[in-house]
């Protein structure tokens, strides 16, 4: 009969290398989800707490373990030893490791509690540009006062433009279940509770495009309800945003035409859901469309905003996004007898790329 062999120690040290390096590759900063490469002051402020509560947690294991790992080589069992002497209690022990555990604590709790409180705390709570952010399953609302209008609120998806250095005052709020904020490299993580506005400010040190997501699960397609937030001169933003005012540029291509038509017809009935100003399309469901074409992703940031993935999106949202309500809702998805035609779908392309 075989006997099992012990395993070789060379191969487990060589298999545990192997798993922490593939672990720290969670730490590159050019992930961009990493938060080792902050760009921003409120990021920046996490990281140094978390290297604060990183080295302390070192301190506390190396202490520990190095006592744990002393008293069983001095005190280990010798050939000969008889029964140990039996202890119980040492007072000055139990005084000591309540004590030190509770200084421990304090040197966190002081940087913890301030940073909290610094990240909460707008440094320019009334001058500084407001947005307000509407997250939904699964995407993103960027609200932006109107610099010519007080009255009026530009609307976005998906992607959220600030000027570079500057201080930009956030509010959220959510439409349905719980989500949470994240800019991996600028700022985060602050949730959006239904029924409970949360605030918070961020601050874009570096020019780009950097990658953003919800960080809280809200259901079926949580991992993909991302966005993007591009960080530019003020120069830039103010461009873009008097752009925003504009409505829709109306199409003169034939089949642009035949698809705004099909837009707004009984069949596809996408208007009843978005909204593209000057146009009969005032729905408040889904995204607003009215640049959407300019816009560097689709589907919430999950897909680049090429002809090819537009078709595929609007040919089988459910295929790119399960669940998504475009899909559950949309009687051309449910009614096979309302289906869309390969010739409407491009269409429907060719009109939406068109929204510049």
């Amino acid at each position: 009969m075989s006997t099992l062999k012990a395993p070789n120690g060379k191969l487990i040290t060589l298999l545990l290398l192997a798993i922490i390096g593939i672990l720290f590759t969670a730490c590159y900063p050019d992930n961009p989800q990493s938060t080792f490469d902050a760009t921003g002051p409120v990021a920046r402020s996490q990281l140094t707490l978390f290297w604060v509560i990183f080295w302390a947690a070192v301190f506390v294991f190396v202490v520990v373990e190095g006592i744990l790992v002393y008293a069983a080589f001095k005190y280990r069992r010798k050939p000969g030893d008889g029964d140990p002497h039996q202890t119980h209690g040492n007072t000055p022990l139990e005084i000591g490791w309540t004590i030190i555990p509770s200084i421990v604590l304090i040197i966190v709790a002081v940087p913890t509690v301030i940073t909290i409180f610094d990240n909460a705390n707008s440094p320019d709570p009334e001058g500084a540009l407001q947005v307000g952010v509407v997250g939904e399953q699964w995407w993103w609302e960027f609200n932006y006062p109107d610099p010519n209008d007080p009255d009026n609120t530009l609307i976005t998806a998906n992607e959220l433009h600030i000027p570079v250095d500057e201080v930009v005052n956030i509010t959220l709020d959510s439409r349905d279940v719980l989500h949470s904020f994240w800019i991996p490299k600028i700022a985060g993580k602050v949730d959006l509770v239904p029924n409970n506005r949360n605030t918070m400010w961020i601050k874009g040190e570096e020019t780009g495009t950097f990658y953003a997501q919800c960080a809280e699960f809200c259901g079926e397609s949580h991992a993909l309800m991302r966005f993007w937030v591009i960080v530019e001169t003020r120069e830039e933003f103010d461009a873009w945003l008097e752009s925003e005012r504009a409505d829709a540029i109306e199409p003169t291509d034939p089949l642009a035409k035949q698809g705004k038509a099909i837009f707004e017809g009984p069949q596809a009935q996408c208007w009843t859901c978005h909204t593209i100003k000057g146009t009969q399309a005032q729905g408040k469901i889904g995204p607003d469309l009215t640049h959407v074409g300019r816009r560097t992703h689709i589907a919430s940031g999950i897909r680049e905003n090429t002809q090819e993935n537009l078709t595929e999106w609007i040919a089988n949202p459910n295929a790119v996004k399960p669940g998504n309500i475009m899909f559950t809702q949309g009687q051309v998805y449910n009614d096979p007898q309302l289906a869309l035609s390969e010739a409407q779908v491009a269409a429907l392309v060719r009109y939406i790329q068109g929204l510049q």
